[in-house]
């Protein structure tokens, strides 16, 4: 394997999976591109770029597929028809909701690695999209908020008076909530956060934000670095503590997933009643069931009390360059991890423990073990 199709995406995502750079360094190394025309061109880069840089340019996914052994792009396709037999797909992938899907992919013959399953180990850091795309979706979580706040985010002293900081409370402090607290504290907010990991108070404090204590009792993350599930006492006991913190805080982001399941209700309906008009929260678990009673993927929520709930769906899709330019770097070095330089192709090892976690069909069957069941 070492001939790749970088494709283009659906109308609405402006990323692409590998940009002009990375396909010029990879082409060096031995692999040959093909690119769907327009394939970068909403992350900046145009197909000239593509060219430069060594890939052929194709007009249609048929073209793409007949030439390629791999075949990379940022979110699953609408259709797997023309995808040659034991070709590699790479890229995001919702496993755990698109069971009927990865049966598809096994009956096609198709090799399929969900990038999401990617193992959260040092060896595999370079390659984690969900760490890479989640830290520009916690910065654009407060350019977004703050562009919907009526007033401003620093302190500013006036001849005319002096205006009080904004306050920002950030639930959840994973790559995405880090990255929301150095933005707002960098935009002049004071910056609160919680999380059910003690394990991060330093980190929040070392940002210079005020790390909120409520006592759950035992908590606690996975091998993989998430965050434990609560309780549902657990849950109820959160949702009082931080309801008191919403009350005074301008902004609220919600960033709370819990990996392969429904994300958790943090923020009732009760809890929303009880913050200023005016106030802004930015549900970034909207996707998976949401924070935020009352939030909605499709649309922003205007309550009668005058809070506004934000979806916060992808939102590094709002900075497609960059984003593009990181998911670029993690599809780049998955592909020189497993490139074999003596034979000049690229080596699938399936006993290499990073496949062994992402590789979720081969041989016309599906192989993980998570989901034998599909």
């Amino acid at each position: 394997m070492k001939k790749v199709f970088l494709c283009k995406e659906a109308k609405d995502e402006p990323r692409t999976a590998l940009i002009p750079a990375d396909i010029k360094k990879l082409a060096a190394e031995g692999y040959e591109f093909a690119v769907e025309s327009g394939a970068g061109l909403k992350a900046g880069y145009p197909d000239e770029e593509y060219a430069a840089a060594g890939a052929k340019i194709v007009q249609t996914p048929a073209e793409g597929y007949q030439f390629a052994d791999i075949v990379v792009r940022v979110n699953k396709p609408d259709t797997i028809s023309g995808i040659r037999e034991n070709t590699l797909h790479v890229s995001s992938f919702d496993v755990f909701g698109e069971k009927a899907a990865i049966k598809e992919y096994a009956h096609a013959g198709i090799q399929l690695v969900s990038l999401e399953m990617m193992p959260r180990s040092t060896l595999a850091q370079k390659m984690d999209i969900q760490s890479s795309q989640a830290s520009l979706a916690g910065y654009y979580a407060v350019i977004l908020a703050a562009s919907k706040l009526p007033k401003i985010m620093p302190m500013m002293m006036t001849p005319s008076g002096t205006i009080s900081p904004a306050r920002v409370f950030v639930i959840g402090v994973g790559v995405a909530g880090l990255q929301a607290i150095a933005t707002a504290k960098r935009l002049g907010a004071r910056v609160e956060a919680f999380d059910t990991r003690p394990a991060v108070e330093e980190q929040v404090k070392s940002l210079g934000a005020k790390f909120v204590k409520i006592d759950l009792g035992e908590t606690g993350q996975t091998e993989q670095g998430y965050a434990r599930e609560l309780t549902p006492e657990q849950i109820e006991m959160q949702r009082k503590a931080q309801a008191k913190v919403c009350a005074q805080s301008d902004i609220v982001i919600t960033t709370a997933k819990v990996f392969g399941r429904k994300a958790p209700l943090l923020l009732t309906s009760e809890t929303v009643k009880q913050m200023k008009p005016g106030s802004i929260i930015i549900d970034m678990a909207v996707k998976t069931g949401g924070n935020v009673e009352g939030s909605n993927p499709e649309k922003d929520v205007l309550t009668e009390n005058g809070t506004l709930i934000v979806g916060g769906d992808s939102l590094e899709r709002f900075v497609p360059r960059d984003a593009s330019d990181m998911f670029s770097g993690n599809i780049s070095a998955f592909l020189s991890h497993f490139w074999n330089a003596e034979n000049k192709a690229f080596n699938i090892d399936m006993t290499d423990e990073i496949i062994k976690g992402c590789l979720i069909t081969s041989g016309g069957k599906i192989i993980h073990e998570k989901f034998l069941d599909a």
